[in-house]
């Protein structure tokens, strides 16, 4: 990586910073630095460009639709920015493909090798100790349930919904390796914490 990458890096990291810092989500700056984080430790595993990948785990949530009133705007100014920076077009472009295609909900994959890094390293922060803690904070955020039999809209049931699904939808090696241990995490809390409620033992294993 050479100075000109790392002088950039260190302004996507700002720009991020100024995004992300107050987030009450677990959407938050430091969601940003692991994303990033484990993008750019992907890929030196599964040959990925790091300098990319890094960087578009930075922004990876820019114009997330649960974050900002206006996503187009967002990514507007985002690009903006990184034209700024004198960010290469392959580059902006790469970025804007991992945004485009990142979320869970959406269901879809992307057509790229640091998408699909990048969407792996983003849903390995959505599981394990991290992910539960993200999810209960999220939950709080947005006046969510803890739990209620019957009910689809709490903090438990997203377990059921997606968290558990993760392990399953990756699409690196080394992003497999490290969802094992998290996903066996996320089975011993559920267990932990059915028995403490009172409740059976749930299914989705």
């Amino acid at each position: 990586m050479d100075e000109i990458q790392q002088r950039q890096l260190k302004e996507i990291r700002e720009f991020t910073y100024q995004l992300f810092h107050d987030d009450p989500t677990g959407h938050d700056y430091e969601h940003m630095r692991r994303v990033a984080v484990l993008a750019k430790e992907i890929a030196k595993k599964e040959d990925g460009d790091l300098c990319l990948c890094e960087a578009a785990g930075w922004l990876h949530d820019v114009g997330d639709r649960k974050l900002f009133p206006d996503p187009h705007q967002a990514i507007n100014e985002m690009n903006v920015f990184l034209d700024c920076i004198s960010i290469p077009i392959r580059t902006k472009n790469e970025i804007n493909h991992v945004i485009s295609t990142i979320s869970f909900k959406t269901g879809k994959t992307p057509s790229t090798w640091t998408g699909k890094i990048v969407q792996d390293a983003d849903r390995l922060d959505a599981i394990g100790a991290i992910g539960i803690a993200r999810t209960f904070q999220y939950g709080g955020a947005n006046n969510q349930l803890i739990y209620k039999q019957g009910d689809s809209h709490t903090s438990i049931q997203h377990f059921h919904d997606k968290l558990l699904k993760i392990k399953d939808r990756l699409h690196t090696s080394y992003a497999k390796q490290i969802a094992e241990e998290r996903h066996r995490w996320m089975l011993l809390f559920l267990d932990q914490f059915h028995k403490e409620w009172g409740t059976d033992k749930t299914d989705g294993r």
